[in-house]
């Protein structure tokens, strides 16, 4: 067998999504390169944006055959003027996932892999087969399935790194949105095991639920009438000065900038027309709003809002540690960083248009989990 499949996502010059599976060739490893049996890869959040392209799934349509599936959708002038610069271009999808090492390169690092399950990361994991340098590789400890594995790098690192830009940046307490998702729920368990006070910011009562179940301290619904002096009490508790914002748009980030400067307020011994001297940082990392961002500025001026993405942290820290947090994740791949799937389905099946629009949604509790060799 020299081919296999592979899940591909396709603007097209005339403003189309396109998604379908495509034979590829199996590639050879290079010297310092592995060649990995996927048998496990999730949807994150973080490979909607490549895989949907903005469409309107509304408008989707599909066509093939149960095997070999297509999916068409229109694609709204305002987000086309984004992709610009993938028209015409077929793109791999999938962020992460895990494997057996089926071939090696002569390098001893390489060929120190082979047989083994590891994790994978660098993209194109909705795919049989993916071959990737072996610094791209997470080795498993014995008795871990791809399965388990599968999930070892976007939501684990990514709440790693999060405490750790916390401790280098001097802060000493988190605030994070959208913190019933899988990554929330590992960052609250490392919040836990470490002794970091972490308010968790929700939108539904059932996801207080998930979070209080699970030993979560503060938790607060963003929905809830009480919500701002709520979580101005659970700020002036813990003193967080750092939050961590996945949805992006709207004004959850501008209310914890405000509530952050009402608890810093209090610490106040006479008015000052700029505000508090303590410094707010505010962290988008994600965009499950896709609305405009929008700041209230009442928060004084000892404040920051920027961007933040897991590869940049990765290369500001360098490799040190980055393999002592992947330690740490493979260490603890079946309690801290376990993730639970709502549905396992095959390559073609990822693409069946009611299962796409049901992933699309992002809901808590409905992760996916492609297994590309069913």
């Amino acid at each position: 067998m020299s081919t296999a499949l592979q899940l591909r996502s396709l603007v097209t010059e005339d403003g189309k999504l396109e998604l379908s599976l495509q034979e590829v060739e199996i590639p050879k490893p290079g010297p310092e390169e592995v060649l990995v049996k996927v048998e496990a890869a999730p949807i994150n959040p973080s490979d909607l944006a490549l895989l949907t392209a903005f469409a309107d799934l509304s408008s989707a349509q599909q066509s093939g055959s149960a095997e070999r599936p297509v999916i068409t959708a229109d694609i709204p002038a305002a987000a086309l003027r984004l992709l610009k610069g993938r028209l015409g271009q077929s793109l791999a999808v999938g962020n992460e996932g895990a494997g057996e090492v089926i071939a090696a390169g002569d390098s001893e690092a390489a060929q120190a892999l082979m047989g083994k399950t590891v994790g994978i990361v660098g993209g194109e994991t909705f795919a049989q087969y993916r071959c990737v340098h072996h610094m791209q590789c997470l080795p498993l400890e014995e008795g871990t399935t791809a399965v388990a594995g599968a999930s070892c790098f976007v939501n684990p690192m990514t709440s790693l790194a999060m405490v750790e830009t916390m401790r280098m940046e001097d802060h000493s307490a988190l605030v994070h949105t959208a913190a019933a998702s899988n990554l929330g729920q590992m960052l609250n368990r490392i919040c836990l095991a470490d002794g970091i006070p972490l308010i968790n910011v929700v939108r539904r009562a059932e996801q207080e639920k998930i979070l209080r179940d699970l030993g979560a301290k503060y938790v607060v619904n963003s929905s809830a009438d009480d919500f701002l002096p709520t979580l101005t009490e659970a700020i002036a508790e813990t003193g967080a000065t750092l939050a961590f914002d996945a949805t992006g748009g709207g004004k959850l980030g501008s209310q914890i900038l405000n509530c952050m400067e009402a608890a810093a307020a209090r610490q106040m011994s006479e008015y000052n027309r700029y505000g508090s001297e303590t410094f707010k940082q505010l962290y988008i990392y994600g965009g499950l709003d896709p609305s405009a961002t929008t700041l209230q500025r009442t928060f004084g001026f000892a404040w920051s809002v920027s961007g933040w993405l897991l590869p940049l942290f990765l290369k500001r820290v360098g490799i040190e540690k980055m393999l002592e947090m992947r330690a740490r994740v493979a260490s603890e791949i079946h309690s801290t960083f376990a993730s639970h799937y709502n549905r396992e389905v095959s390559l073609a099946a990822a693409l069946d248009l009611d299962t796409l629009r049901d992933y699309s949604r992002q809901a808590t509790g409905a992760k996916y989990l492609i297994r590309p060799q069913h």
